[in-house]
């Protein structure tokens, strides 16, 4: 019988212990490597009802079922493209498209349904794994639904689920998948000798440009993809050779090289050596790719490239390089390319990853929150003054690595108790006060959560102010913290906004009462502050002069004509912007 390492009977014992309780679909991650086939096995034998495992590939089912068959258990597979529908054993292992076709017989009886590689689920109502689900719960209401992927995101959505198992916030979204109950790190793989170390290599040749393809986070075609190669087609004999000479330089036994398309990869297929490469594409007949990966796994040939077809269901441990030559926008693609290089083999002491293709995504902890603000903008650790939860928020360093500035909204940290209930902290660093209830709401919300009054779009009341006679738009570029006097000789706090042609609209504050330095507050230093957590202590105009540099610029400010002067009614920070 088989033994389980520490991590997967934690693994196990969590999912155990959150569906005594719930049974709301959750997800364990376990990165690439880590044995997800054993921890399938051990739910499966353990559930008290049938098991259904599903995997959206036939390499996927068949490698699940010869894992758990391999302990000495019986199971049954139900895949068209593995020519078998067996029906009737406790535990199945089937691919989705073949299940979601099944009669209805098929679906009674099944306690809990497994889904490998859950990052993929659409649960749109008529795609495969919504009607499977539908078909499952229709005879069990009760059914408990675990999803088990290395990536738990996806391009366009984000995270799969709601709340990490530490009872952190990953979205507000809906979404399918309600909790991680159990998440593995890749570092404590590596550092356990449980996976290969990576090695990224800073590219001494060149690298291709897909950034006007990847930077507006829009889908590209495979014309535009082609049309941008081919201008920069003088650049792949170079990178090729680049591939080559690290190869033989630093005698590697085994590289992949992921291409952008199929003419892509056959040129580069022209550049590597002959006798020494070999190609599969998503139209290799199933016998000839079959042979030409068993050929790879023997060594008989060094580089493999292949174009999307070897990211997931793909085990060659000798592989000690993986080369991307295309554009990697989708953050769980680049880490399924990269765990291609981590499986343990005696030859290997590390896996050289060459990325060429200018998408510098982090191999560690990829950033799948929210979207960029700024372009200089760097992912910062800031902690929640309420719970002390160390969130990741988008932000600005100094040249000392020093946080000058951050643009977190809401603290993702929260209490799980033993119930597996979740209460969010919710403390928030910015926001949005509704005029009609006076409640904080999130400084992108349309609406207050509290009474539903319509909350006006930033970008609308800049497309408004523009079409108004009495309205002033201004991008400022400069700010100005001074001391001025009014007509009465009593000393104000004046901050002006200049843009680039010199025009400018000042706000005027007196701090000479407590009722003054609370109007401040929540009129200047609630939103202009860098870092919103932090207590300035300005009790007089010298303070805020002293601590201006603590104080950040609109990208909008918005005057309205009041008698003969501007008067300022609105400023818009980037992040409450749309991109």
């Amino acid at each position: 019988m088989y033994q389980l390492r520490d991590y997967q009977q934690e693994a196990v014992d969590k999912t155990i212990h959150y569906f005594q309780r719930k049974r709301l679909p959750a997800v364990i991650v376990l990165p690439t490597g880590a044995g997800k086939s054993l921890v399938i096995a051990e739910m499966a034998k353990v559930a008290t009802g049938r098991v259904l495992c599903l995997a959206h590939v036939k390499e996927l089912v068949e490698q699940n079922h010869e894992k758990y068959e391999s302990y000495g258990l019986r199971a049954g597979i139900f895949s068209a493209g593995l020519n078998k529908k067996e029906a009737d054993d406790k535990v199945i292992f089937g691919s989705i498209q073949s299940v979601a076709r099944a009669e209805d017989d098929f679906f009674k009886d099944f306690t809990l349904l497994v889904i490998d590689e859950c990052h993929r689920v659409s649960l749109e109502a008529d795609s495969q794994y919504a009607t499977v689900i539908r078909k499952l719960r229709k005879e069990n209401p009760n059914l408990c639904i675990l999803g088990l992927t290395a990536t738990p995101y996806r391009l366009g959505l984000g995270w799969i689920y709601n709340h990490h198992s530490d009872g952190s916030l990953m979205t507000n979204e809906t979404r399918f998948f309600r909790q991680c109950i159990y998440d593995l790190s890749l570092e404590y793989m590596i550092e356990n000798d449980y996976l290969t170390k990576p090695i990224k290599v800073d590219i001494p040749v060149t690298c291709y440009d897909f950034s006007e393809l990847v930077d507006n986070h829009k889908k590209y075609t495979l014309k535009e993809l082609e049309n941008l190669l081919k201008k920069q087609r003088r650049l792949t004999p170079l990178i090729i050779k680049n591939i080559v000479d690290i190869t033989e330089t630093y005698n590697r036994q085994g590289v992949m090289i992921f291409c952008s398309t199929v003419k892509h990869a056959k040129e580069i297929l022209d550049y590597l050596p002959a006798g020494d490469a070999r190609i599969v594409l998503g139209d290799t007949e199933a016998n000839e790719r079959d042979q030409i990966i068993q050929e790879f796994k023997r060594r008989e040939f060094k580089y493999l490239v292949n174009v999307s077809v070897l990211t997931t269901g793909f085990d060659a441990p000798h592989v000690d390089v993986i080369a991307i030559l295309r554009p990697t926008e989708s953050v769980s693609l680049y880490q399924q390319i990269i765990g291609r290089g981590l499986r343990l083999d005696e030859m290997k002491e590390d896996c050289l990853i060459l990325d060429y293709s200018g998408v510098d995504h982090n191999i560690y902890r990829p950033q799948v929150r929210d979207r960029r603000p700024r372009p200089e903008s760097v992912q910062v650790e800031v902690e929640c003054p309420k719970c002390g939860y160390m969130n990741l928020f988008w932000g600005i360093k100094n040249h000392d690595g020093e946080i000058r500035e951050h643009y977190g909204r809401t603290c993702r940290g929260g209490l799980q108790d033993e119930m597996m209930d979740i209460e969010p902290c919710g403390y928030r660093f910015r926001f949005k006060i509704c005029d009609k209830c006076f409640h904080q709401n999130d400084i992108s919300a349309r609406e207050c959560e509290s009474c539903e009054h319509e909350l006006i779009d930033p970008d609308s009341k800049i497309k408004q102010a523009k079409l108004s006679k009495d309205s002033h738009v201004l991008q400022p570029e400069t700010i100005t913290v001074e001391e001025g006097v009014d007509k009465n000789f009593k000393p104000y706090l004046e901050i002006r906004y200049y843009d680039f042609n010199a025009d400018f609209l000042q706000e005027i504050h007196y701090l000479e009462s407590d009722e003054d330095l609370r109007k401040f507050d929540v009129n200047f230093l609630r939103s202009h502050q860098r870092i919103p957590e932090l207590k300035l202590g300005i009790q007089s105009i010298e303070d805020a002069i002293r601590e201006q540099k603590s104080f950040r610029m609109p990208a909008f400010v918005i005057g309205r004509k009041k008698a003969k002067e501007w008067q300022i009614t609105e400023k818009i920070f980037y992040e409450e912007l749309s991109h």
